[in-house]
């Protein structure tokens, strides 16, 4: 029997490292995507094999909208994959209207439109069914000055889970995990992170783990399509 296979972006690092191991202990193959993260990518591949499973890795750079199908239809020629997780995303230090606009392109490219080049790939491809994961940001529902292009591509992509969970059933589940503080953001101190329990109801900040957990429960529900799921610890009620 062919085991199903599931295509994290981003998958070498961080929290996209999390969700492979965390599909892999499910009993999926993992296809991890990286752009510039190899030696990260070849660790998380051997992580990966640890629970008994096969892990490919594909390098891509999903700014380039013919890159990112290319990246789907070389992982479906080689397995039969049935998990999308749009993770992979950047989150820029310098992003806001004063600054100006400059990263834009960047920004919206890898954050937004990625995720729907390769979910249309994907469904091409898909003969009967399938889960699209997109990974969110939880701070979103609070408008605030700060990283402002950032803000608009996690809502858009937002925007795109719900629809595309309209457009694509049956066949296609399409849900969403909006992180709260998870891990410390590029550049800030793990002694940052840790203070901002704090403001969070449940006193503690989250982690990797924890949506790994989230997206292992999403890919095994068969009637739930269109939800965003809060990992946030009630921040932001």
């Amino acid at each position: 029997m062919t085991r199903r296979t599931a295509l994290i972006t981003g998958g070498a690092i961080r929290v996209g490292k999390a969700i492979a191991l965390a599909l892999a202990e499910q009993g999926y193959d993992i296809a991890i995507h990286y752009n510039r993260s190899s030696h990260e990518a070849v660790q998380t591949a051997e992580d990966v094999k640890k629970f008994g499973v096969n892990a490919k890795l594909y390098q891509a750079n999903l700014s380039d909208a013919e890159q990112c199908r290319d990246l789907v239809e070389r992982v479906f020629k080689e397995n039969d994959l049935s998990v999308l997780v749009n993770s992979a995303a950047v989150f820029p230090e310098t992003d806001s209207v004063m600054e100006g606009l400059a990263e834009w392109d960047s920004v919206m490219n890898l954050n937004l439109r990625a995720p729907l080049e390769l979910s249309k790939a994907f469904v091409d491809n898909t003969p009967l069914s399938g889960h699209i994961i997109n990974i969110l940001d939880a701070r979103i529902n609070r408008p605030a000055g700060d990283h402002l292009v950032y803000r608009l591509s996690k809502s858009g992509l937002w925007h795109l889970t719900e629809s595309l969970a309209q457009d694509l059933a049956p066949n296609i589940q399409v849900n969403g995990l909006a992180l709260g503080a998870i891990m410390p953001p590029p550049g800030a101190s793990q002694d940052h992170f840790e203070r901002m329990a704090e403001k969070i109801p449940l006193a503690r900040t989250g982690s990797p783990k924890a949506v790994g957990e989230a997206v292992a429960f999403l890919v095994g529900q068969e009637f739930v399509t269109g939800v965003v799921l809060p990992i946030d610890g009630g921040e932001f009620l």
